[in-house]
């Protein structure tokens, strides 16, 4: 009888060695090498019996049926949109997030939500006891009888289940407590992690039937398990958002039915997740007018125009080396924005300490950000304040110069509508912005940093 073999799996890209590594050789990240057991292998004549069946049928493009792939919405406005549209039938959707972060919250009321729409939803649960899911579902107002709960951590069973039952979607939370008996190892192991998967992609496809998968993430933000589980799903979602606000962010990863540009908002309530419309009144409902070392930021997550409040504190520093400190954006960058300051403008920022803080948990992941944060900072070292209605957008290169940003006219458009009335933004998107449908508003273009300040603290 063959012995069973044991091999070293990298969680990151799937490398395989025959010994352990500190290091992988293929990507060359530290500490991703995991144990696993492999069985013997069958004999040529079996391998070949197991895998013979009835091929499909090849088909020609133009040839293949699609009214069986309309897109079930969902009702939730902005997951839909996160979606394309909806979901599309046989799909298989990871989502993942932080601990604490909403995820379970958002699969239960989505499966309410397809039952109001669409039919039963089996929602298999490998970390909560059925009461412990009736409770949080008493808690969000949800008490539909087309919801079937099956506290199970096989999926053997979870699968036989939906097989008979053949729901409109199938939740299973989480991968990471769902074991199979096909395959040894402990839930959460490489191996079950990714023969789960395998068989939860075959399911969803000949079936037809959806497949919602809940998966938990590392301390670093990764997906816990093999990272050729981002590659077996249809779609990746990411829940975010500081635990410490009600602020939440739907982002798509990947998408093969649909954009990855856009983003659902939410806000966390004692009820529940709520849709969030319209993101900057919420962003700027407690801003206080003409504040030194406020400045509004136009930006853009994914394809949605919001504006955000960006805050800096400048202080004299008592210490060799001056403490600087970003919260909701990049550091690096921070650091950069300081030296262009410092070396294009003459501004004296090496004796003071320099924080940064973008407002309601916002997190600022495009250049477009660099101007409005620039004049934050120079705000609060001259104790100076702008106009109260004025909004700022740009990129700042190292020469001090502004660059443009795209999706200008629909930065704007969000802003006119919040009741903002002056925009300072790159010269260069001046031509974008159709002037005549804004009357009321002053549009301030600016090539360099010395002239965006100049406009911007013009009295």
């Amino acid at each position: 009888m063959a012995k069973r073999k044991t091999r070293y799996v990298c969680t990151n890209c799937g490398s395989v060695s025959s010994r352990w590594l500190g290091r992988c050789p293929q990507c060359g990240e530290w500490n991703t090498m995991t144990e696993e057991t492999v069985e013997p292998e069958a004999p040529k004549a079996a391998q070949s019996m197991a895998r013979s069946g009835p091929a499909s049928q090849a088909a020609s493009l133009a040839d293949i049926a699609m009214e069986d792939m309309a897109r079930m919405e969902t009702g939730i406005g902005e997951l839909d949109r996160v979606l394309g549209g909806g979901i599309v039938p046989g799909a298989l959707i990871l989502l993942s997030g932080d601990p604490g972060i909403g995820k379970s919250t958002l699969v239960l009321q989505l499966a309410a939500a397809v039952c109001d729409k669409n039919g039963t939803v089996l929602y298999g649960s490998g970390e909560e006891s059925a009461g412990q899911i009736k409770m949080r579902a008493q808690r969000l107002g949800i008490s539909t009888p087309d919801l079937i709960i099956q506290a199970d951590t096989s999926l053997d069973h979870i699968l036989d289940e939906a097989k008979k039952r053949r729901p409109a979607l199938l939740v299973v939370d989480s991968i990471q407590t769902m074991y199979s008996q096909a395959v040894e190892g402990t839930p959460g192991s490489l191996a079950q992690i990714r023969e789960g998967t395998s068989r939860l992609m075959t399911f969803a496809k000949s079936e037809g039937i959806p497949v919602v998968v809940i998966g938990h993430v590392t301390k670093d933000g990764a997906i816990a398990g093999p990272r050729m589980m981002e590659h077996m799903v249809d779609v990746v979602l990411y829940f975010e958002g500081e635990r410490n606000y009600q602020f939440r962010i739907l982002r798509g990863i990947k998408n093969r039915f649909g954009s990855t540009n856009e983003s659902g908002l939410f806000t966390m309530t004692s009820g529940g997740l709520s849709e969030l419309e319209n993101p900057s009144q919420l962003l700027l409902a407690e801003r206080a007018a003409d504040q030194a070392g406020s400045a509004v930021a136009a930006v853009l997550d994914g394809m949605r125009p919001m504006l955000g409040e960006i805050q800096a504190l400048t202080a004299h520093s008592v210490f060799a080396v001056p403490r600087r400190t970003a919260s909701g954006m990049d550091y690096n960058r921070l650091i950069i924005l300081l030296a262009v300051l410092e070396k294009r403008l003459g501004v004296p920022l090496g004796s003071q300490d320099v924080y940064i803080n973008v407002v309601g948990g916002l997190r600022l992941t495009e250049t477009a950000a660099d101007l409005p944060v620039a004049l934050a900072v120079y705000s609060s070292l001259r104790d100076i304040s702008m106009d109260s209605r004025t909004v700022v957008m740009g990129e700042v290169g190292l020469t001090g110069d502004i660059r443009r940003v795209p999706q200008a006219l629909r930065r704007v458009k969000e802003a006119a509508k919040m009741g903002f009335n002056t925009f300072i933004l790159p010269k260069g998107n001046l031509e974008d912005i159709e002037k005549d449908k804004f009357p009321d508003c002053h549009f301030l273009g600016v090539a360099t940093l010395r002239e965006a300040i100049e406009k911007a603290f013009r009295r």
